[in-house]
């Protein structure tokens, strides 16, 4: 803005107030209330809020020339000598400065006087001055009457610093670090929250990807120069990899937590380790054989070094995933095991039987403990929480059941109208994916009150098991297998129905989406094949 000499009109130039400074407070601005842009945001804010950040990047000089330039200073006068103050350690006129820093309620104020006092007393006491330290506590912080745990700390502290036992008093901050806190206790009006332009922008960030139906781009790859909008290019929509070496159809698979494997089971009895090589190629690393009747599922232990197999009313495996061996089989007579799971900690196995029981095992194969009431059907999923508290399952055809694994553990219901056809559960196990036969997938917060988040329609389920999985960057997709041979894609918040994909000759039974690579998906089929889908590049 101009000055003496200005070349712009009188009506835009801005009045000083005598100061000894030739810089204005933030409380003599003459257009405070002055817009910008067709949101109404307020000119002195957008301005103070570039000099912060200019100041937060180390450009010193370069935030202060634009509060010279603009009249808007970051922060007024009293605020500033207060800031020197407390690097000083003038611990009486900081005092004094906080009262007359505008826009501070009492309890601010207090709260600061606590924490300005409190780093006197302990810098006393630190430099062997019990005396001064004494008086502070008396005729300073205890009148304050502000939280008296930490005054009787304080106290304690004192009393120890004449003896070599007790607890060491705590050392003072450095003075920096204490005006770092001291300005969180302000309100926004007197001091800009830290980082603010920087947290704005990541906001609007997050915003546009939210809006954004195909984001699934990796960490970096967004500019500030356009606004965000992926295209159906970020999806796995092409086929990179066709696997062929089950000898019926494929009824299971599932990529390992850190993405390096994917494990596959079919009704040939067998089931088969993939390594993902660094070329993003899938190759068979091993072949588990040992089941006598078709394997329905598998499941990866937490740390990924063994494998989970079940049988179609057979046993449970577990195997040694670097040797392909088995190393433990779980059974109980005259009952088959229909599925399996590991605890979070990857110390116990849990199995539904064909009784409708639960069994929890020991890693060999050691029963010890059983929930033998109605917890599972004879075809079922079963998933562990990740605090290992409860186990969730298919209790009845149209319910899911979350029970507490402890003697006195409460149920809770998920209650369909529809029969059950299988469910997942997500990354961070707090929602829940149910496939329904009325060709309906229905996405379950259990996280707290379960409720209903969404649904996803289009694809066939009517005669098998088809499953769904999350996927994608922040797990923001859902893919499903479907009865036409096809995989189907939607957006997890919406619904919408992003893509259908074709290329299998039977029906898709089961998808997984890669965990780490959020551009790989494969799926499993009746036609004996594992397809690899992935994008025609990426960025």
């Amino acid at each position: 803005m101009g000055g003496v000499g200005s070349l712009e009109p009188p009506s835009k130039r801005r009045k000083v107030k005598p100061s000894s400074s030739t810089m204005a407070d933030d409380d003599n601005n003459e257009d405070s209330n002055e817009t910008i842009g067709s949101k109404g945001v307020k000119k002195v804010e957008f301005i103070k809020l570039i000099a912060d950040a200019l100041r937060s990047l180390g450009y010193q000089k370069t935030g202060k020339h634009l509060e010279q330039e603009s009249g808007i200073t970051l922060y007024s006068s009293v605020f500033r000598k207060f800031t020197q103050q407390i690097l000083d350690g003038n611990w009486d006129e900081s005092l004094n400065s906080l009262r007359k820093i505008p826009g501070l309620d009492e309890s601010v104020v207090k709260s600061s006087s606590f924490a300005i006092l409190e780093q006197k007393f302990l810098e006393f006491l630190d430099s062997e001055n019990p005396n001064e330290a004494l008086m502070t506590l008396r005729t300073e912080i205890s009148p304050l009457s502000v939280n008296p745990n930490r005054v009787r700390d304080l106290s304690c502290f004192l009393l120890m610093s004449s003896s070599s036992s007790g607890r060491p008093a705590d050392k003072p901050k450095p003075r920096s670090e204490l005006l770092d806190d001291l300005k969180k206790l302000f309100p926004s009006n007197v001091m800009v929250p830290k980082d603010r332009l920087l947290h704005l922008v990541e906001q609007a960030i997050d915003l546009q990807q939210d809006s954004c139906s195909f984001h699934n781009s990796l960490i970096g790859d967004t500019s500030l120069f356009t606004d965000h909008n992926c295209g159906k290019d970020q999806i796995p929509l092409k086929t990179l990899q066709i696997l062929q070496e089950h000898q019926d159809e494929v009824w299971f698979l599932q990529f390992s937590h850190n993405g390096k494997f994917l494990a596959s089971s079919s009704s040939d009895k067998s089931a088969i380790v993939w390594e993902v090589n660094l070329d993003g190629r899938l190759s068979l690393k091993h072949r588990l054989l040992g089941h006598k009747k078709p394997i329905s599922c598998v499941s990866w232990s937490p740390n990924d070094d063994r494998i989970l197999t079940c049988g179609v009313e057979d046993v449970v495996r577990r195997w040694d995933v670097a040797s392909g061996e088995c190393v433990a089989v779980y059974q109980k007579d005259d009952l088959g095991m229909v599925s399996c799971c590991w605890s979070p900690d990857g110390d116990r196995v849990f199995s539904g039987a064909t009784d409708k029981s639960v069994v929890m095992w020991d890693l060999d194969g050691n029963e010890l403990e059983s929930w033998p009431s109605e917890k599972t059907l004879r075809i079922s999923d079963l998933q562990v929480t990740g605090d290992g508290k409860f186990i969730v399952s298919v209790c009845q055809e149209t319910t899911i059941v979350i029970f507490d694994r402890s003697p006195l553990g409460t149920e809770r219901l998920i209650k369909e109208t529809h029969n059950i056809v299988s469910f997942t559960l997500s990354e961070d196990k707090k929602f829940l994916l149910v496939s329904l036969v009325n060709q309906e997938i229905h996405l379950w917060s259990i996280d707290g009150e379960i409720r209903l988040v969404a649904k996803y329609k289009g694809h066939k389920v009517s005669r098998f098991v088809v499953r769904a999985c999350f996927g994608g960057l922040d797990q923001a997709f859902v893919a499903s297998g479907s009865e036409d041979s096809r995989v189907y894609v939607w957006h997890r918040e919406t619904g919408e129905l992003l893509e259908t994909l074709a290329g299998h000759s039977g029906a898709v039974n089961c998808t997984s989406w890669n965990p780490v690579n959020p551009h790989m998906l494969a799926s499993a089929s009746d036609d004996r094949t594992i397809r690899i889908w992935g994008v025609n590049h990426v960025d």
